[in-house]
């Protein structure tokens, strides 16, 4: 049994109804907020045009784009595109998706997947075969800017690629999310697989700055406490007095790791690589509480980020939408869910 707690067990507030990042011509995911360096606070969201619909267009007709808050909760305005197509020859030239804002020392690393292909791919198809080679390229790219308005230096190169056959990762790579330490030590956690329909499963790398160059630091994906059956996604976390926190989205049919499919749980480790689960690992779920005292459940709750403030958790961000089951949404957004302040 496990002798650690976790620390957000009964202390997120309901969700703020009129806050979070929507726009009713457009679809929106991946919600990460930094504070800028004018005081407000900028979303780096994943954006494309709701007539498209869900389906498959976050992986072909995808952008990255900045809006903005005078408070954390929203609601957040659109201001620009920050990472849109740029030509096929690049590896994200095509499609760009899963942000993940940070910023060290003044300087602002906007982490994120990007795609490419040949060929034009209309928003209605449904091809199986296309999916997957477009997922396959998969790659986690990088831009830099020292200001949270740009002009941001956009890598050429992905920081992180798959491997050969040999090794599970061999696939795409994906999903990123990246913890700094205070001496630029940087850790970054990602999605891959084996092959199409595998388990998805996440790997760590590391590199001594946060633009790499990055190594993995284990040949095996972590978080395997259910063998075949380990499947998570969608990481968020962070290092703190010497420990690093997690919070990962359950992908197990039946909830193995938390009790509920779509779910997210905590973890801690010492070394990013062995794990510890507490018992009562649930950080959040589907069934959303709103603020204005109703409650929903939703199709998917995901992309988990969390936004501190002097050190303190103060907002959680999450993907999600209107649907009648998971992934056949209609209508996706950002939603802001408040932290509990100690007083």
């Amino acid at each position: 049994m496990s002798s650690i707690q976790n620390p957000f067990k009964g202390k997120l507030l309901p969700a703020v109804k009129n806050g979070g990042f929507r726009m009713e011509d457009k679809m929106i995911w991946c919600g990460s907020v930094v504070k800028g360096e004018d005081g407000r606070y900028h979303m780096f969201a994943s954006m494309w045009d709701r007539s498209m619909g869900f389906g498959a267009n976050w992986l072909y007709h995808c952008k990255i784009v900045r809006a903005v808050s005078d408070c954390p909760e929203g609601p957040f305005r659109f201001e620009e595109v920050v990472i849109g197509p740029r030509g096929r020859e690049y590896f994200d030239g095509m499609n760009a998706h899963n942000p993940y804002i940070l910023c060290h020392k003044g300087t602002y690393y906007l982490y994120y997947m990007g795609t490419t292909y040949g060929g034009d791919i209309a928003p209605d198809v449904d091809d199986r075969a296309l999916f997957c080679e477009v997922w396959n390229r998969k790659r986690i790219g990088l831009a830099v800017a020292e200001s949270v308005y740009g002009p941001w230096k956009r890598f050429d190169e992905p920081i992180l690629s798959p491997r050969d056959c040999r090794f599970w990762d061999c696939t795409a790579v994906t999903n990123p999310a990246a913890a700094i330490l205070p001496d630029g030590q940087t850790y970054l956690l990602y999605k891959s697989r084996t092959f199409a329909d595998d388990a998805l499963k996440i790997g760590v790398a590391y590199s001594k700055s946060p633009e790499g160059p990055f190594i993995r630091l284990s040949d095996e994906p972590i978080l395997q406490n259910f063998g075949r059956e380990s499947r998570v996604e969608d990481p968020f976390f962070w290092y703190a007095d010497g420990t690093f926190h997690l919070i990962i989205k359950d992908d197990t049919p039946d909830g193995k790791y938390c009790g509920e499919w779509g779910a997210g749980f905590y973890a801690e480790s010492t070394d990013c690589l062995h794990w510890d689960i507490p018992e009562e690992a649930k950080v959040y779920g589907r069934h959303v509480r709103w603020d204005d005292k109703t409650e929903t459940d939703q199709p998917n709750l995901e992309r988990p980020f969390l936004l501190f403030e002097n050190g303190r958790p103060r907002c959680f961000y999450f993907a999600t939408g209107e649907g009648d089951a998971a992934y056949r949404i209609t209508h996706s957004y950002n939603i802001a869910v408040p932290v509990e302040q100690e007083k």
